[in-house]
């Protein structure tokens, strides 16, 4: 896909996007995160992928966040601002995918990329890794990514995490309903694999319709939601993968979907 992330396609319909600057410690740059914006879509358009791994090729670092050498560069406010909004698209973009986002944390996941690994739908983990948002210790603050530290930690744990800058343990994370999964290094590859292979095994009509809506009503009132819901429940009984589904169940075979 580019110089800083790899974009791989197995035969089983997962897609992986490998963030690999390793000497910056996969710092999210501009050039960076348009790699990943451009991967994102490319997965999107591809209807041979069902399912998107992200992760890094990094030992120890998931990605390390931001770039600090661009926050304190001479370029105009003006040309900063402008490139603020890679982060909002990326996590957008992740939302709107209509294909489930598995973030294999295979390092530590600091500051933007905390944000990057919560716009996720599953985070699988290391148990050596590391979670936080230290920016505060550099005179910042994790203003791109507070909204969704705010939707997935409770609010004074999350105020802990963006206040006093300190890092957390991925079985923290865990206990936090962070992280879905934590294992040991020697487990890790494989029990990635396992989760992706399983998400590409359901029906791929049916995971978009759900992260859709999931998507769609995050913020909504219940009742709004509810009622955008009985519409999106609708519309999948109208669909041939639904009574495959069924079929299946009830014959004891595994379904074949008809992406319809």
């Amino acid at each position: 896909m580019g110089r800083l992330v790899r974009y791989d396609v197995d035969g089983e319909g997962v897609a992986t996007l490998t963030l690999d600057d390793p000497q910056t410690r996969n710092a999210l740059s501009d050039e960076l995160l348009d790699e990943l914006l451009a991967g994102l879509d490319a997965a999107k358009q591809d209807s041979s992928v069902w399912t998107v791994v992200l992760t890094s090729s990094h030992e120890r670092i998931f990605s390390s966040g931001g770039n600090l050498k661009a926050f304190a560069d001479d370029r105009s406010t003006i040309v900063k601002y402008t490139g603020l909004d890679r982060f909002p698209r990326i996590f957008k973009a992740i939302g709107s995918l209509g294909k489930p986002v598995l973030c294999a944390a295979n390092g530590d996941v600091l500051a933007g990329a905390f944000g990057l690994a919560l716009a996720c739908d599953l985070i699988v983990a290391k148990d050596t890794v590391r979670f936080g948002c230290p920016e505060i210790n550099v005179g910042a603050f994790p203003f791109m990514i507070s909204a969704l530290i705010y939707r997935n930690v409770g609010r004074m744990k999350a105020n802990e995490l963006m206040f006093l800058g300190d890092t957390i343990t991925a079985d923290e994370a865990r206990e936090l309903g962070v992280v879905n999964k934590v294992v040991p290094a020697e487990q890790f590859d494989e029990t990635v694999d396992d989760w992706a292979r399983r998400l590409s095994q359901k029906s791929p009509l049916l995971l978009q319709l759900g992260k859709d809506a999931i998507d769609a009503t995050r913020d909504h009132a219940l009742p709004d939601a509810l009622d955008y819901l009985q519409a999106q429940l609708a519309l999948a009984f109208t669909t041939d993968d639904l009574h495959e589904g069924v079929r299946a169940f009830r014959e004891r075979r595994d379904p074949v979907w008809t992406l319809s």
